[in-house]
């Protein structure tokens, strides 16, 4: 009986942190993007360059170097960790079917790039400022 209470208890922490992971990263993007929302598959598409568009507007994926709200982000929207994302690129630009995104080093920096960038997209830390830019809700 022991056991079951702790196997129940490692099952609810554990989806609650996968719960709470879903809300640690918002996506944002420059106000020139049309969409105001964007469905997870949509996301992937535009991330994994499948896509170019939302809404009639072109849209410019920029990824973070690492951190928190990165691997949040490649896990729950991309579906691949950091290196399988890297080499996916790569394998994009080594065949002439797309190129690298940009790719920036902080929260701060992305705020920034998208904010100035038009048709920027990208994503931050939830609790992250982000003026000049606007908040997409995930459907």
């Amino acid at each position: 009986m022991k056991n079951l209470t702790i196997l129940t208890a490692s099952a609810i922490a554990l989806f609650a942190a996968a719960a709470a992971q879903a809300g640690e990263v918002k996506i944002i993007a420059n106000p020139s993007v049309g969409a105001d929302a964007v469905s997870a598959e949509e996301l992937k598409k535009v991330f994994l360059i499948t896509s170019t568009s939302l809404e009639g507007s072109r849209v410019e994926p920029v990824v973070e170097k690492g951190g928190a709200a990165h691997e949040a982000f490649l896990k729950e929207y991309v579906g691949k960790t950091d290196a399988a994302l890297e080499t996916y690129y790569r394998s994009l630009v080594f065949t002439g079917k797309g190129s690298m995104p940009r790719t920036v080093a902080s929260d701060a920096e992305m705020v920034s790039f998208v904010a100035k960038t038009k048709g920027a997209i990208g994503y931050v830390s939830a609790g992250t400022a982000a003026a000049g830019v606007k908040t997409l809700e995930v459907k």
